[in-house]
């Protein structure tokens, strides 16, 4: 049957829908992992802060991937990415400590229990280590596709091993191989010191971390922005939610502000 002008005009306009341009099947699979019910319910309520389905997205990861997460805490985003990255593979880089280690261990086995109903969930998580001040992370070496890390940029600096840890996501990741970062972001040009006493940190400094490792920066966004968010607290980033340092100092003040204002920054390893 011959297109009349009218179904031209359809055509023309779902091809030209910005929404359904950027459907894709890797954001089906993305959005299942995110709205899953393996995901443990307080965390669940965290996402209105750190956005994991834009994240994830802005970071191009896509399910066959291999990916490290550096310092996964309590699991919050390792939920999120195992369920996703069913063809693939997620190294968790945890610390270096035998009881460190151990706890992970425990840790991994009880999302596997709670999440029994979805036994493969988990089946590609790796735990390796990671210690930026023994310059170790034992993830393959030239062969990942990711290193994401979330939050954890001023605990090196505090540390005096940041240049160390951005050496080894460099080492790990292949050519062409992409770095997600997320981090507190301070306001004004503060001075490292400053940094270190209040967890937040100027993004030039850690785009400077990155470059001076080899890495090369490709783009920024504000999904993770909160302009609610001075970063001038009693107790630095600690004092906002979920740490609520000052404990009922406040509270429902810092509760309103929500987290932390926050940059999120792609870096790529150039090419061979």
């Amino acid at each position: 049957m011959p297109l009349n002008i009218r179904s031209v005009g359809w055509i023309l306009l779902l091809c030209a829908s910005p929404l359904l341009a950027a459907q894709t099947p890797f954001d089906a699979a993305l959005k299942t992992a995110v709205d899953g019910d393996h995901r443990q319910p307080e965390h669940v309520l965290r996402d209105t802060f750190r956005h994991p389905f834009k994240t994830i997205s802005f970071f191009g990861i896509q399910p066959h991937m291999a990916v490290v997460e550096i310092s996964p805490g309590g699991g919050w985003y390792t939920d999120v990415l195992a369920a996703y990255l069913k063809e693939g593979v997620l190294y968790a880089a945890h610390g270096s400590s035998e009881d460190r280690r151990r706890r992970v261990a425990n840790q991994l086995e009880a999302h596997r229990t709670r999440s029994e109903r979805y036994p493969d969930i988990y089946k590609n998580v790796k735990l390796v280590t990671f210690d930026a001040a023994l310059n170790q992370l034992n993830s393959p070496e030239g062969a990942v596709d990711a290193v994401v890390t979330f939050r954890n940029v001023h605990n090196w600096l505090s540390s005096g091993s940041d240049a160390s840890a951005f050496r080894l996501f460099f080492k790990t990741l292949k050519p062409g191989g992409v770095l997600g970062v997320v981090e507190h972001r301070a306001q004004l040009d503060i001075t490292r010191e400053t940094m270190q006493k209040t967890g937040y940190m100027t993004q030039s400094a850690v785009i400077e971390l990155a470059e001076s490792a080899g890495f090369v920066f490709e783009k920024s966004s504000e999904i993770n922005a909160n302009p609610l968010d001075t970063t001038e607290h009693p107790r630095g980033v600690w004092t906002l939610p979920p740490r609520l340092a000052l404990d009922d100092d406040r509270r429902q003040e810092y509760l309103a502000i929500g987290e932390s204002d926050r940059m999120t920054l792609r870096f790529r390893k150039p090419q061979l």
